[in-house]
């Protein structure tokens, strides 16, 4: 079996994560990985309108990507 490319091993990670943000009704949707291995998600649900979602972007998600995928340069909410 072929090795999984840093997008798809990006995509199993965030899977991993999401539900501790649906658990509070929110989600999140992958939207791309830029030339600068920056991960931009959408968050959605109740995540989209939280006065704390760049909080749990940075805290939460970046964090967890940065060690399941150590390519990945940051998080970024995509507009």
């Amino acid at each position: 079996m072929a090795e999984a490319t840093f997008e798809e091993r990006v995509k199993e990670a965030l899977d991993m994560f999401r539900p501790q943000l649906q658990a509070d009704g929110g989600d999140m949707e992958f939207v791309k990985i830029d030339e600068e291995n920056r991960v931009h998600l959408r968050l959605t649900g109740s995540c989209g309108s939280c006065p704390m979602a760049l909080m749990t972007l940075k805290m939460g998600v970046e964090r967890y990507l940065k060690d399941a995928c150590p390519e990945v340069s940051e998080v970024v909410q995509a507009s």
